[in-house]
């Protein structure tokens, strides 16, 4: 029988740099020269990078014509038992001692490495456990040559080199890290740094730090496994930062998020869970599958454990309302096309929230988001507001590029823009949003309907009734991330949505005006007026 295969589902792009757009080959070649391996059966060997590892250390070196480095905060999320300790712990090294500033041009064009001259390097973490998990790899990773040549005084918690040099460990006490100028910090299984124990006061500490160093060039690399959903950690913060990025919603500040996870599989499938496991390790070889496998059917960990921790996967939190895996299950290649017969579904915002329009094709339920204004992230979203006309302009757009059969709209501060789509389209739409309104349908009232709505979309999503485009453009990212931050909101009448929380500031208004586009094909289909299908033209005789 022929053993099942799956692709790996990645952040990035497994590709490399040119040579003349990276210091990573003279990295590589000093820690060929000077670094050993710390242990396991080739301890004391010299230092060798997997050829994933490899391409990571080219990516994470890379630099602009200007000789700046383009990434400048890293995350590496891989599944438990991958080696992050060690191979963050040779970066630290190079950051220590060798090759890791750009020191001009080659005749040919390729870039010279030179060591930093006031190397300043930290281990961050929540415990001295964890700071100990990668400090305790320095003093067996320093070949003979490198301590000689470089004076170094090797401490448990502290290394010092001839030059003043110094690698650190430090952990959660964010006052005495305040003015620190490191040059360089690892910040170690951010998965478990969260606000309880300091961990969102230290992160915010060490951005601040990072961001003042002379000349630039300082930079931060978190180590973390797929982090629990809910729970507020840094590495799940990261994450979504990460994923606003990768949809074009927020400015990409030099942000390299590195994660290799399975996709989808059956755990009950012992071909399937293999498959799996070999898919997120790469070519982590080290990692003895059989025994993986056999760990997660103990029964002695969670299923979402063995998820996060041998899958790399993000997994469902408790309340969510749509599994991941679901809402992916329903991917397609389809897209909309002029004159297809749609419903849209809009949710208004003014600041904080999201402005969303959303369609769905009547006759299959394809989901499609036709735009999104969300505030950004940081300075730039300071006094923001959505552009209304920019708005207006994309829904009128849309009322005459498909035959908008329905359109249902969330009247809350859109009142007067609702009530001149009202006017303006009502002779076109077949089935009014509410009595008093061809298009406005207050979210605040009829709890009932909506709640029923809800359900029977979430129960068609998970029965694979639902279609949308996936993940591949910008749009279809977000909308993926607002229906996977919806959380299930019992009520009187059954199950609805609603946000993590009042505050939270993940979004889920295109969830709701994919609600809405739903709610609307729905009563379009109920009253029988459905547009008639354009016939091909062909002719058939019997």
């Amino acid at each position: 029988m022929t053993a099942v295969t799956l692709e790996p589902v990645r952040t990035w792009a497994d590709t490399v740099p040119p040579e003349t757009r990276t210091l990573g080959w003279e990295v590589l070649e000093w820690t060929s020269r000077y670094l050993l391996q710390p242990d396991g059966p080739d301890a004391g060997q010299p230092w060798k990078y997997t050829p994933e590892q490899v391409r990571i250390v080219l990516r994470w070196f890379e630099i602009n014509e200007a000789g700046v480095f383009v990434r400048r905060q890293g995350t590496i999320r891989r599944l438990k038992g991958w080696g992050k300790d060690p191979f963050l712990a040779s970066l630290a090294l190079v950051e220590f001692c060798g090759p890791s500033r750009f020191g001009g041009w080659r005749s040919d064009g390729t870039p010279r490495a030179v060591p930093h001259q006031a190397p300043w390097v930290q281990v961050a973490a929540v415990s001295r456990d964890q700071t100990r998990n990668t400090m305790r790899l320095f003093g067996p990773m320093c070949s003979p040559e490198l301590i000689e040549e470089h004076g170094l005084d090797l401490g448990k918690e502290i290394i010092y080199s001839a030059r003043g040099g110094v690698i650190e460990a430090v952990t959660s006490s964010p006052r005495t890290l305040e003015g620190g100028r490191a040059t360089f910090v690892i910040l170690n299984e951010t998965h478990h740094w969260i606000k309880a124990n300091s961990g969102h006061e230290m992160a915010q500490t060490i951005a601040g730090n990072v961001g003042k160093s002379r000349g630039g060039g300082a930079r931060t690399m978190e180590i973390t496994n797929a982090p629990l959903p809910g729970e507020d950690s840094v590495a799940e913060q990261t994450w979504h930062a990460w994923s606003k990025v990768a949809e074009g919603k927020a400015r990409d500040s030099g942000v390299y998020y590195d994660s290799v996870e399975a996709p989808p599989v059956d755990l009950a499938d012992p071909d399937q869970l293999r498959a799996g496991i070999i898919a997120a390790r790469g070519d982590a070889t080290w990692l003895d599958v059989d025994w993986i496998v056999s760990t997660i059917y103990s029964g002695v960990m969670p299923r979402a454990r063995s998820q996060r921790m041998f899958l790399n996967q993000l997994v469902t939190a408790e309340d969510q309302l749509i599994a991941p895996d679901d809402w992916d299950a329903c991917a397609s290649d389809e897209a909309l096309q002029p004159g297809d017969e749609i419903t849209l579904g809009f949710d208004g915002g003014k600041s904080d929230d999201s402005t969303c329009l959303v369609a769905v094709r009547v006759r299959d339920r394809l989901v499609q988001p036709l735009g999104v204004w969300e505030r950004p992230d940081g300075p730039a979203g300071d006094g923001w507001e959505v552009d209304r006309h920019e708005v207006d302009g994309a829904v009128r757009n849309a009322l005459e590029r498909y035959a908008v059969s329905a359109f249902f709209a969330d009247v809350a501060l859109w009142e007067s823009t609702i009530d001149a789509w009202s006017e303006d389209y009502r002779d076109r739409l077949l089935v009014r949003a509410s009595t008093h309104s061809a298009v406005g349908r207050d979210m605040r009232g009829g709890l009932q309907e909506l709640t029923v709505a809800n359900e029977r979309l979430v129960s068609a999503i998970e029965n694979g009734q639902v279609r949308h485009g996936g993940a591949s453009s910008p749009l279809g990212r977000t909308l993926r991330r607002h229906v996977l931050n919806a959380r299930r909101r019992p009520n009187r009448f059954g199950l609805s949505f609603g946000k993590e929380s009042r505050e939270s500031g993940r979004k889920v208004d295109a969830y709701a005006a994919t609600l809405l586009a739903d709610l609307a094909r729905h009563r379009l289909l109920e009253s029988g007026k459905q547009r008639p299908r354009e016939r091909s033209g062909a002719v058939f005789f019997f």
